[in-house]
């Protein structure tokens, strides 16, 4: 009987992440969509961080229950994959409903009903997320734990990629129209999102069915479990106050190098969730010139008419910020390729530090590429006239992908070793407090700061990303990654 786990092919690997190309086809969607959608039901840019607190609020709630739910679940379908699914179903339903908000006005407004489907997709993707990174810390042994973080990282910015710039595409190639009205959403966002929903679902069934979990005593006995430690969902359900006063003591004793990471994630996601909020209002201010009056709905409101041209410009930003997207995920997937490399020769913090220090430059940044002059860009599937300032914003993406490949792989993988076995998955709940937390305190704050402090210039705000990118950057020092003894207590735990 084995007692060592095995090592898992490339496509084994490849198979236990497969779903989340998916499911981050679908949160690229929402990333570089929500704000444009948001924006066109009515939304002024003070408002907008509020509105996108709801997904680090959801990440907040659902991640620690769910990975708590999935440590103590075995049934047919596994441990993991049961929640996968059904997060699946549920985000493609929020995925079909969000963009038709407005064809529900007689019931609910449609700024009403667009934050509701928001919530739904955010709750749907967050349970998605947190069994995928636990799947890979069950099934993928030590040795392989960079490889098997890296190629999760690669697949989350294929589906990034597609996802990010699937607008643009179906307006410049399939001809689909990319502006609307005040209250409408554009066509080729709406059928952007249908095709999301289809490729989400196709994609979290192929990992489902493609990849069989352990059997319990196969997972204790490769995780070094007792019988006491071990993860098992015979007898009775606690009490739900013994269960939070067990939640609040993990909480209070969970391990060193995971309360040092949280700093780093901290000023990392705090400067993240900036950049989504915030880079279609800056760079259609600073790159298309249109000026800031007209992200305010009030002023909108009184105006007889929104020139047209401002309406193609905020159309034509919107899709190019797909396309800066897909770059900074494209950057990110080719990282990816290597970063389990660099890491094992570097070492991960190094490599973590240097990638998120060059994602806090490349923020920066930001100020030095307006260039008004218009020029007609090649992207091989068509070609499109922007601004030369549009095209030159490709520079800094390439540091922003650096730095997200990173986030998405580094920290796992240097957590991953200090959590005891059968605590994986309520303890990587856990840790998206610290996912969820700067977002929310970026939510309540950068609207405040953009309007007060930089009188809604977006381009500054964007700058402040950057700062706080390189304060998480020299963070990374102060991690004590776990040493085999920590391994060793990791595992009797």
């Amino acid at each position: 009987m084995q007692a060592t786990q095995p090592r898992l092919s490339f496509w084994q690997i490849w198979n236990v992440s497969f779903g989340f190309l998916g499911v981050q086809f679908g949160f690229a969607l929402q990333n570089a969509n929500v704000s444009r959608i948001l924006s066109d039901l009515g939304a002024d840019l003070h408002s907008l961080s509020l509105f996108w607190l709801v997904a680090p609020i959801m990440g907040l709630i659902v991640q620690p229950i769910v990975g708590s739910a999935s440590d103590r679940t075995w049934n047919r379908l596994g441990r993991r994959r049961p929640f996968i699914l059904a997060g699946a179903i549920a985000a493609v339903l929020g995925m079909i409903l969000l963009p038709n908000a407005p064809l529900f006005v007689a019931f609910l407004a449609p700024m009403l009903m667009g934050a509701l489907m928001v919530a739904l997709m955010d709750a749907s993707f967050n349970v998605c997320f947190q069994p995928f990174r636990s799947l890979v810390s069950d099934m993928v042994p030590p040795s392989q734990r960079n490889v098997g973080y890296s190629i999760q990282s690669l697949l989350i910015n294929i589906g990034a990629v597609i996802g990010s710039i699937l607008p643009f595409v179906l307006t410049n190639v399939i001809g689909l129209e990319n502006t609307a009205q005040m209250g409408q959403v554009a066509p080729s966002v709406i059928w952007a999102f249908y095709i999301g929903a289809t490729v989400l679902l196709g994609t979290v069934i192929w990992t489902v069915i493609r990849t069989k979990e352990y059997a319990p005593e196969d997972y204790n006995r490769y995780k070094g479990l007792s019988e006491t430690a071990s993860v098992t969902t015979e007898g009775k359900k606690a009490p739900l106050g013994q269960r939070l006063a067990e939640f609040f003591t993990l909480v209070k004793d969970m391990p060193t190098t995971m309360r040092q990471l949280a700093v780093v994630q901290f000023f990392s996601w705090f400067a993240l969730f900036i950049m989504w909020v915030y880079t279609t209002p800056a760079i259609t201010q600073h790159i298309w010139n249109v000026d800031k009056q007209w992200f305010d709905p009030t002023f909108i409101a009184a105006a007889p008419v929104v020139p047209e041209a401002i309406v193609m410009a905020k159309g034509a930003a919107g899709d190019w910020v797909g396309i800066l997207f897909a770059a900074y995920s494209v950057f990110a997937a080719i990282f990816s390729i290597f970063l389990a490399k660099l890491a094992d020769k570097f070492g991960r913090k190094t490599v973590y530090a240097g990638s998120l220090a060059l994602g806090g430059i490349s923020y920066v940044s930001f100020l030095l590429f307006q260039d008004l002059n218009m020029v007609n860009v090649n992207l091989l599937i068509t070609e499109v006239t922007v601004p030369l300032g549009a095209v030159k914003l490709l520079i800094p993406m390439i540091g922003v992908g650096i730095a997200w490949a990173a986030i998405l792989a580094m920290p796992y993988a240097m957590l991953a070793g200090a959590l005891p076995a059968n605590k994986t998955g309520v303890y990587m709940g856990i840790f998206n407090f610290t996912v969820a937390a700067p977002q929310i305190v970026s939510g309540l704050t950068a609207g405040w700061i953009l309007s007060s402090v930089f009188d809604n210039d977006a381009k500054y705000i964007i700058v402040v990303a950057g700062v706080s990118m390189l304060i998480g950057a020299a963070s990374v020092f102060f991690v004590k990654e776990a040493d085999k003894q920590d391994l060793e207590a990791a595992k009797g735990a």
